[in-house]
């Protein structure tokens, strides 16, 4: 028996940290279920509470590795520093995105390189005839039923590989630069959501891509154009085949693309708001507003190109969903401590994203980062240096950005009052819960009360963080806790006090004969009340 210890990986292009499963356990243990072996499937935050879950394993396969290092509520990424500690008297083989971070042989693991699915099924024993992306398409059908192991299903969402590699291959610090272009056949991506949906999984992100605009793009030029009719058709296929999915989202999307086929974009736009589900974002990987670090970093779009892709997204993505959320958004990415960073840099990453406030255009999300330096990567001319150099101005840009642009943006985007649907609870402190949708990119949730895990709340966004809101739950008024009632805005202290004193109400006429008609009005709104 081989155990598959899934770690977490999170990539400029997939996401594997919970709620989210990357594709890699599926591939692992469809090669398995090829090869006939037996396999047993754990996640690191199993492990770490029950270190015997693999004893009777033969050989491990470890999955890890952070490329773009984050802050995760669904769990704890295995680290470099917890792997020689993992059961060192077996055979281990370790897989994923950590590999690119170790110079030497690492004692009691066999490293596979990154991709690794073609030397790992060789390693097992397996032929290997066929070296494109469409090698994993069996394999990500007879795996799937892997994700039925993993300790939060049904409430995942899995990951879905279109294409590896990607086109520009120049930008100074990405490892996508090591992926050559290789896309997998649209029926086999059916095939593999179709087996995932018949395990009973409902959440579905489209990512493990550069570009989603170009899957089965036009590739004879210098710049891939989209295909439209491609991709209307491929989500019509979708949903025929998996007609009751709950979540269907998406990743990257290069805003170059846009610029330079904003017709096809725009028809790409207009299916995704038609047949992904709200609360989507694609996440735009500008990387810096500074013309100077653009050339020198060799970054594929200009301000301009990006702004222009905002505004568009925006026509037609940012009315709102039965989620509570817009449909369809960008999201924008910034790396720091590229070559040719200044001071000044800084000031135009922040005057471009005042632009956007000023224009009323909507953005999902802005994530700020520094970059991880990899060896085989131009970055590593300079290494960190600039990331030591400016960490004093990273760290007083981020402060202005969560200040002055997120918490306005947020309240542009969920304003007070707004129902939010599905909010699945993570985990509780005090009297109060914290969740998020099952989304790309979901937004925290501080809901007023004590619910249990993996309990799926409603609420109506009543105060703002700096990256995240606060909902009371719409929970029956004669449920309602006196601390759920007093935030409920326009209610106040005494009159919570009045309507928990007077609990249970009958009928909408006893409230409004407790609290005035006005007041009335607001708990029906907020909460639910007897007719």
């Amino acid at each position: 028996m081989i155990g598959i210890l899934d770690g977490y990986v999170d990539e400029p292009s997939c996401l594997g940290v919970p709620p989210y499963v990357a594709p890699y356990p599926r591939y692992i243990a469809g090669m398995l279920e090829r090869l006939g072996i037996k396999w047993r499937y754990a996640t690191a935050d199993e492990y770490r509470k029950n270190p015997e879950v693999f004893q009777k394993a033969d050989k491990i396969i470890v999955i890890a590795g952070i490329a773009v290092p984050g802050k995760y509520l669904g769990g704890k990424p295995l680290s470099l520093k917890e792997l020689p500690s993992i059961y060192p008297e077996k055979e281990k083989i370790l897989v994923g995105p950590v590999t690119l971070e170790i110079e030497d042989e690492m004692e009691g693991y066999t490293a596979m390189p990154f991709p690794f699915e073609h030397e790992l099924y060789q390693h097992l024993g397996g032929r290997v005839d066929d070296f494109s992306r469409n090698f994993v398409n069996d394999f990500a059908v007879l795996g799937a039923r892997v994700v039925r192991e993993h300790p939060d299903f049904p409430n995942v969402i899995c990951e879905v590989e279109t294409y590896k590699g990607c086109y520009w291959k120049k930008c100074s610090f990405c490892i996508e630069r090591i992926h050559k272009v290789s896309m997998r056949d649209p029926g086999a991506v059916i095939r593999e959501i179709r087996a995932l949906y018949s395990t009973g999984v409902r959440h579905f992100r489209l990512g493990n891509q550069t570009d989603f605009f170009t899957y089965m793009a036009d590739f004879s030029r210098e710049y891939p154009r989209p295909n439209p009719d491609f991709m209307k058709s491929f989500h019509r296929a979708v949903w025929s085949e998996c007609p009751k999915i709950k979540t269907l989202h998406l990743d990257n999307v290069n805003p170059k693309t846009i610029a330079e086929y904003p017709e096809e974009s725009r028809e790409i736009i207009k299916t995704v708001v038609c047949y992904q589900t709200p609360g989507n974002i694609a996440a735009f990987g500008m990387e810096s507003a500074d013309e100077r670090v653009i050339e020198k970093n060799n970054l594929l779009a200009n301000p301009d190109e990006v702004l222009f892709a905002i505004e568009m997204m925006n026509r037609y993505g940012r009315h709102v969903g039965y989620s509570g959320l817009p449909c369809f958004l960008p999201g924008i990415n910034f790396v720091f401590g590229l070559k040719g960073e200044t001071k000044e840099t800084f000031q135009k990453n922040y005057d471009f994203l005042m632009e956007i406030l000023e224009r009323g255009l909507l953005v999902r999300r802005v994530n700020l980062r520094q970059v991880k330096v990899f060896d085989f990567t131009p970055m590593a001319e300079i290494g960190e240096r600039n990331v030591r150099r400016h960490k004093r101005y990273f760290r007083l840009f981020k402060e202005r950005i969560r200040n002055n642009f997120d918490r306005k943006m947020l309240e542009r985007i969920l304003p007070k009052g707004r129902l939010i649907r599905d909010l699945r609870i993570e985990e509780k402190h005090g009297k109060m819960s914290f969740g998020r949708q099952l989304a790309t990119y979901p937004i925290l949730v501080g809901v007023v009360g004590d619910f249990q895990r993996n309990t799926f709340i409603d609420g109506r966004v009543v105060a703002y963080g700096k990256r995240s809101i606060t909902a009371v739950p719409r929970v029956d008024i004669n449920s309602a806790s006196l601390h759920q009632l007093v935030h409920i805005p326009g209610i106040g202290k005494r009159t919570a006090s009045d309507i928990a004193a007077k609990k249970p109400f009958n009928s909408l006429t006893e409230i409004e004969r407790e609290v005035g008609r006005e007041k009335a009005e607001i708990l029906v709104r907020y909460l639910l009340v007897p007719g």
